[in-house]
């Protein structure tokens, strides 16, 4: 589950990769599998330990993709859509 913002996964993402933005996971728990692990990822790791924390605190079977996104495209794994980059986090909201 990518956690990053709607414009982050926009630009890029694992393909196949459901999109659940961090300020929605907790209204969105109720709709997923707990019987299956859950494995989440944001652009560098931070937001989804924070996934993480938050579905073991609630005894799910969950993980973080270690390095996020960018640790991802180093390795040279693929992006959706093809050719695209990681997308920058600033951090700051949307006007």
């Amino acid at each position: 589950m990518d956690v990053r913002t709607a414009e982050e996964y926009q630009t890029s993402h694992i393909e196949g990769a459901r999109h659940l933005p961090l300020d929605q996971l907790q209204a969105a728990a109720g709709e997923l599998d707990q019987g299956r692990p859950a494995v989440f990822y944001c652009r560098s790791g931070d937001r989804s330990a924070m996934a993480v924390d938050a579905f073991r605190a609630s005894g799910w079977d969950a993980y973080a993709l270690t390095g996020g996104l960018v640790a991802w495209a180093e390795e040279g794994l693929p992006l959706e859509p093809e050719g695209a980059e990681v997308a920058h986090h600033s951090g700051l909201p949307t006007p």
